[in-house]
């Protein structure tokens, strides 16, 4: 009943029926699930640079033996999951294997480990992993600049191709056992960064989610790379985008914002980007630990009987400890120089306290990774020899692997644990420390725990975990000086304050464990993807340009010869048309029509079956000036404030509002916010006064025009005016009714 009022009311508009087509010419074909998975039910397809396994070559040489890599993150997070919910692994093995081994192979790891792998060619893996990965976007997510070859390196294209072309294998692999209507596909880490763009194109409806381990730079770093866009871009076909902490989520809505011109929206609690009528997610949950995982690390460690021996070598000595992967990131040599001046400082704790320092290899080429052990090296030697004694050395560095057992050993007899990383993504080492010294529930140990343990914690500020640890000491790992007196503060802090401490923070890490970051994860991409079977989905784009349109389902696209046919057919015609954006290019800097607009709209114009209008917010003199050439033209100005059928006519305004006073209250408050926001301008019309700050930083600019219609509102509340915001503008008009007397003939 009420389409059949709407029908009656605009009986003179004519509806004109549509065809389903796709939005653009250039579209992705967009798969539909019409073969089913045997696999009935949802089903969570991991994808992540290696899968969680280990690898050997056998004895006899013939074959491969496989097993569970315990330690890995990615195992872990099934905990989280529902227990009916099938994961599957897709991801690269840290063995190569030989061609003619790799469909058996793929073969077995399906059957018994449910894990897909992806095997990359050699001269792939080189430019991918090795290149893109740890020569540009490691260093650059970690605010690194190559500044020089030496530094970081430059960027190579060819790099950047074999990164996409890795990724594109990898979706070749999801693609193989993906049922794109059941199952969530979750993609871990920077290695894979560019992935949702490959598996959007082929099924439109698909629930992606992404995180992201690592930091995301501020966009003043990130904006130094030369394919920041597609990176974006990419990331945007995901559904959800997920960070460790709100300052990584900033510096990516940063750059949505100022690259792509996207701003975020708060909802509820939940942060979303609008994109192309797609809403995508953004997470902000820091990765937790699997609590059985170290307690089990934990009681194998007493069986080795590695507690005790470490109890009897630091017997009556202080630790504090360090565990970091050597690279340039982590800090090491800042943590031996804290130690050092605390030495200094403290006397009393010369022959007393020791620092053991566990560097864990390199994992993949390293940059500047021999200066760092010579430097690290140098200072060992320095200090022992300044401040050590015999049975008494006060740095211990261990520069080799170490195994879980022997990591929770360390663990159990520290005083102290030291992160002094300059920038991490989340480093999980003080919540392991908590755990083990929080000592195995339900166990009686060798270590002689008995109950809730001390602990404490001096952490950097740069790295993930720092906001999660309230009861931590937080330092600037540059300040030596600062990290000295952070260090002695914690070993010399009362006993009972100690307690206090670690049990509020073994409160958090047992209850944010990983199952517990999984498990949110999943229920915000299912809320995130909610809509996806509802909308109707278009994909359009090339490239790194693809994107999926999503629009209501009434949505229906007219196609172009439905609407010539409504044109022949219909005797009487209203045609109005949009000057800035649709007859002129939006961001055009000749702002004037040209003369094959002037001679396509004199055409249209001088059918007598067509009345033809440019509407625009632009003045009458300047629409006056560049119609001139159009004799039937019709023209609206100030958004209809001004209206004038043909040039020999007069204009006409279609408003009862004579009094503008209220300009001279206006245009001060905006000159002042002028003369504050380099780059902005104000728009004097006739009726209206407009603020512009296209050109200013987009971040201030909208910081600027939030406060200036808070600003106007208050100061124009009795006048007859509305204070609207618009695409970089503020604006203020009448807020009269505006009248057309002439438009009944329509």
């Amino acid at each position: 009943m009420g389409r059949e009022r709407d029908r009656r009311r605009m009986s003179r508009v004519m509806t004109v029926p549509g065809s389903i087509c796709e939005l653009d010419d250039d579209q992705a074909v967009s798969v539909s699930s019409d073969n089913q998975s045997s696999l009935a039910g949802d089903r969570m397809i991991v994808v992540a640079n290696q899968l969680p396994l280990k690898a050997k070559r056998r004895p006899d040489n013939k074959g491969w033996s496989f097993s569970w890599n315990e330690d890995s993150l990615l195992l872990r997070l099934k905990d989280g999951l529902p227990e009916d919910m099938e994961v599957l692994f897709v991801g690269s093995l840290s063995v190569d294997v030989d061609p003619i081994e790799q469909d058996d192979v793929s073969s077995y790891l399906l059957d018994k480990f449910r894990c897909v792998p992806t095997f990359l060619p050699p001269n792939i893996v080189e430019k991918y992993y090795e290149g893109f990965c740890k020569r540009h976007l490691w260093p650059l997510f970690h605010y690194m600049l190559p500044f020089s070859p030496d530094h970081g390196g430059r960027f190579d294209r060819s790099m950047w191709e074999a990164y996409v072309s890795a990724n594109k294998m990898f979706s070749q692999k999801v693609v193989e056992v993906l049922n794109p209507e059941d199952d969530f596909v979750w993609i871990h880490d920077y290695h894979l960064m560019v992935l949702p763009t490959f598996l959007r194109r082929r099924f439109n409806r698909l629930r992606i989610g992404f995180f992201l381990h690592s930091p995301f730079p501020s966009s003043e770093i990130y904006r130094t790379l030369p394919v920041r866009e597609e990176i974006l871009k990419a990331l945007l076909c995901s559904d959800l985008v997920g960070f460790h902490t709100f300052d990584y989520a900033r510096h990516f809505l940063s750059c949505c914002s100022r690259m792509l011109g996207l701003e975020y929206q708060s909802k509820r609690g939940y942060i979303g980007l609008e994109y192309y009528g797609r809403t995508v997610g953004i997470k902000i949950m820091p990765v937790g630990i699997h609590m059985g995982h170290i307690e089990s690390m934990k009681k194998i460690s007493d069986k080795e009987l590695k507690f005790k021996e470490l109890k009897q070598q630091f017997e009556g000595k202080t630790v504090l400890l360090g565990v970091d992967d050597l690279d340039i990131f982590k800090g090491i040599n800042l943590k031996l120089l804290a130690m050092e001046h605390m030495l200094k400082q403290h006397p009393s704790w010369q022959g007393q306290a020791v620092l053991v320092q566990i560097a864990n290899p390199m994992r993949g080429k390293g940059i500047d990774l021999e200066e760092i052990q010579a430097e690290i090296q140098e200072s060992c030697k320095r200090i022992n020899k300044q401040f050590g004694k015999p049975g008494y050395e006060p740095i211990v560095y261990i520069d080799r692997s170490v195994s879980s057992s022997e990591r929770m050993a360390y663990y159990s007899v520290a005083e102290c644990v030291v992160v002094t990383a300059v920038r991490d993504g989340m480093n999980l080492t003080p919540y392991e420390y908590i755990v083990c010294r929080q000592g195995v529930s339900g166990a009686e140990t060798d270590s002689g725990v008995g109950g809730p343990d001390k602990s404490m914690l001096v952490v950097s500020e740069f790295i993930g975990c720092s906001p999660s640890l309230s009861g931590a000491i937080r330092i600037n790992p540059w300040n030596v000086e600062a990290t000295a007196e952070a260090m002695n503060e914690a070993v010399s802090m009362a006993e009972q304050e100690k307690q206090l401490r670690h049990e509020k923070h073994y409160r958090y890490v047992s209850t944010h464990d990983v199952a517990y970051w999984s498990r949110s994860f999943l229920q915000d991409m299912e809320r995130t993807c909610a809509d996806h079977f509802r909308k109707r989905c278009y994909g359009i784009g090339l490239g790194f340009g693809f994107r999926v349109v999503s629009l209501d389902p009434n949505f229906r696209k007219l196609s172009i010869d439905d609407i010539v046919n409504a044109y022949i057919k219909s005797k009487s015609r209203a045609i109005f048309l949009d000057y800035d954006g649709t007859v002129m290019p939006q961001n055009s800097i000749i702002k004037s029509p040209s003369a094959n607009v002037i001679s396509i709209l004199n055409k249209l114009s001088g059918d007598p079956n067509n009345t033809v209008f440019i509407v625009s917010g632009r003045g009458r003199e300047s629409l006056t000036k560049w119609f001139s050439p159009c004799r039937k033209l019709g023209l609206a100005a100030e958004h209809g404030y001004f209206l004038r059928w043909e040039r020999e006519q007069k204009w006409e305004v279609c408003s009862q509002t004579s009094d503008f006073g209220w300009m001279q209250l206006a245009e001060p408050v905006m000159q002042s916010y002028t003369d504050a926001t380099d780059g902005s301008c104000i728009e004097r019309k006739e009726s209206a006064i407009v603020w512009q700050y296209s050109d200013a930083d987009s971040g201030f600019g909208f910081s600027q025009a939030k406060e200036m219609l808070d600003h106007l509102e208050s100061v124009l509340a009795n006048e007859p005016v509305a204070v609207k915001s618009g695409q970089h503008i503020v604006e203020v008009k009448p807020q009269a009714r505006i009248t057309y007397p002439n438009f009944h003939m329509f």
